[in-house]
């Protein structure tokens, strides 16, 4: 009990020292830190507290986090890049900060979990579970929820895709340039794929040609009607009519979200059947056990 106190109050003394730093009004830098970043040929960030300080003790953890929730991560099925996800739904959080806010927050719950353990005393058995599956909960925790949020994202274009595959069609065949379509739509739209775009757009800014973009948009969204789409609008500089091409793409998309949607009701409909089965079966099991019971008192007693 009272080793574990002092390596408790350890650990709170030493985030004491990283955080404190950190607020203007108690760590106050140093004449020379504050006119370093003026210097010729200074390399120090605004903000760098020096060496023990909030942002060098990241830049420290940052790898190693990295390195433990990728391999964490895989060993429970995780095969996306966690880079591409985050890229997907457009957070902006990179992923080493991701990785070092999960590795936080397990740490966190371990530290929780053991002091809790230790005011409560539960059994050894219930004790050792109780801290080792708290912080893996807490890990998973978080990227269940990057997980969610991915999928969520490729339904949303899944959804929307006939819709803005229809769009580019009209505005092809009104005589837009295929960079103005895009640029049209992204402006226009509120969607998930006018957000995509707008990102397509931004890199054929930055120089990259509008197939190379819109490449790298099907690669990140991960939909298959999507890379479809894009294999048809990377005829644009060879196809004559290619708003009839792309009309095909958007009534195959539809057909596509149709079927999911049948295929869906008819799970959601065969759900349904498993409360009601379960509510008939036990009344009847009673009923039959029973006479089933009587019967094999009246044989015993015979």
């Amino acid at each position: 009990m009272s080793r574990l106190t002092v390596i408790l109050a350890a650990a709170a003394f030493a985030g004491l020292v990283l955080v404190l730093p950190a607020i203007p009004w108690f760590g106050r830098r140093r004449l020379t830190e504050r006119l370093r970043p003026y210097a010729p040929g200074a390399t120090l960030r605004h903000g760098e507290a020096g060496i023990l300080s909030v942002d060098s003790f990241r830049d420290v953890i940052a790898p190693l986090a990295h390195h433990i929730g990728t391999h964490l991560a895989s060993a429970f099925g995780v095969r996306e890049d966690l880079e591409v996800r985050l890229l997907r739904i457009h957070s902006p959080v990179d992923p080493t900060h991701f990785r070092v806010r999960q590795v936080a927050w397990t740490i966190g719950s371990l530290l929780a979990c053991s002091a809790l353990a230790v005011t409560v005393a539960p059994p050894p058995l219930v004790a050792l579970v109780f801290i080792a599956g708290s912080p893996l909960l807490a890990f998973l925790v978080l990227e269940q929820q990057l997980a969610a949020k991915s999928a969520r994202w490729r339904r949303r274009i899944f959804l929307e895709l006939p819709i803005v595959s229809e769009q580019l069609g009209m505005l092809l065949g009104a005589g837009y340039s295929l960079a103005a379509a895009l640029n049209r739509i992204s402006q226009r739209g509120t969607g998930a794929c006018a957000a995509d775009l707008g990102r397509v757009c931004d890199r054929m800014r930055q120089g990259l040609g509008e197939v190379d973009a819109l490449n790298e948009w099907a690669a990140t969204a991960d939909v298959a009607a999507l890379t479809r789409l894009v294999g048809v609008l990377a005829l644009n500089r060879q196809a004559a009519d290619l708003s009839k091409l792309i009309g095909d793409e958007a009534n195959a998309a539809r057909r596509d979200a149709q079927r999911d949607l049948i295929e869906t009701i008819e799970r959601r409909t065969q759900m349904v059947w498993i409360p009601v089965t379960v509510a008939a079966l036990i009344p009847g099991v009673i009923f039959m056990a029973v006479p089933f019971v009587q019967a094999l008192s009246l044989f015993s007693a015979s």
